[in-house]
C-alpha cells in the first residue's frame, strides 16, 4: 500500500512554490546552496505526511477479513505512529493500541497498523484519530465492540506554547462490549504488561 514519491506527484510544483516563498517571507534567501532543493523535499515530505487522504480504511480492512468464530479479545498494542497536528502543521507520534472482540469476523494483524497509519498520514487532532479508528475497525469488521487508546507526544505543545516537553495525552473511544467497565479493564490491563 505503500506509494513512491520518486515521481513528481500532482500539486507537487505547486506545494514547491509555495514552501520558496514562505522561506522568502521568513527572511531566507531560498536560491542558497543550503535551501536551494528545500522546495521540493518539503513538498515530496508533505505529500508522504499526508497520503492517508488517498487510502481507504475500510477497504484496508476487508482486504484481509475472514469469517472466524473466535469470540475473545483481539488486542494490538503498541503500534507506533507519527502525525502532523492540523493546528500549527508540526508532529505527534506514540503508539496506539487497539482491541476488538469479533462479531463473526477477523481482519488480517496487519491491517490495524495500516488503519492507524491511514489516519495518522492525514493532518489531525489526536481525539478526531482515536475515533476514526474506533469507527473504521467497527464499520468493517462489525465486531462486539472495539476499544482504541491514543498515548502521544505533542510538539506543538513541547517546542512552542507552553513548552512543556514530555507530556503525553492520551485519548480513549471504545464502542459495544467495551461499553462495560470490566472490558475496559481487562484491556488496560492487558496493554499496561
Amino acid at each position: 500500500m505503500e506509494e513512491t514519491l520518486s515521481e513528481e506527484q500532482p500539486g507537487q510544483q505547486e506545494l514547491q512554490s509555495h514552501v520558496e516563498r514562505i522561506l522568502q517571507l521568513m527572511g531566507e534567501d531560498a536560491t542558497r546552496e543550503g535551501l536551494a532543493k528545500t522546495p521540493l523535499r518539503v513538498a515530496r515530505a508533505m505529500q508522504a505526511l499526508t497520503r492517508g487522504y488517498r487510502q481507504d480504511p475500510i477497504a484496508i480492512l476487508n482486504s484481509a477479513k475472514f469469517r472466524e468464530d473466535y469470540r475473545q479479545m483481539v488486542v494490538v498494542r503498541d503500534i507506533q505512529f507519527y502525525s502532523l497536528c492540523e493546528h500549527h502543521l508540526l508532529p505527534f507520534f506514540g503508539k496506539v493500541h487497539v482491541a476488538y472482540i469479533p462479531g463473526g469476523y477477523i481482519t488480517g494483524l496487519s491491517k490495524i497498523p495500516r488503519v492507524v497509519e491511514c489516519f495518522s498520514h492525514r493532518l489531525q487532532v489526536q481525539e478526531r484519530m482515536t475515533s476514526q479508528i474506533c469507527r473504521a475497525i467497527d464499520e468493517a469488521l462489525q465486531p462486539q465492540g472495539v476499544m482504541v487508546v491514543v498515548e502521544a507526544q505533542h510538539l506543538c505543545m513541547q517546542m512552542r506554547g507552553v513548552e512543556d516537553p514530555g507530556s503525553i495525552t492520551t485519548t480513549v473511544d471504545f464502542s459495544g462490549a467495551f461499553s462495560q467497565l470490566e472490558k475496559r479493564d481487562e484491556f488496560m490491563r492487558i496493554i499496561r504488561g
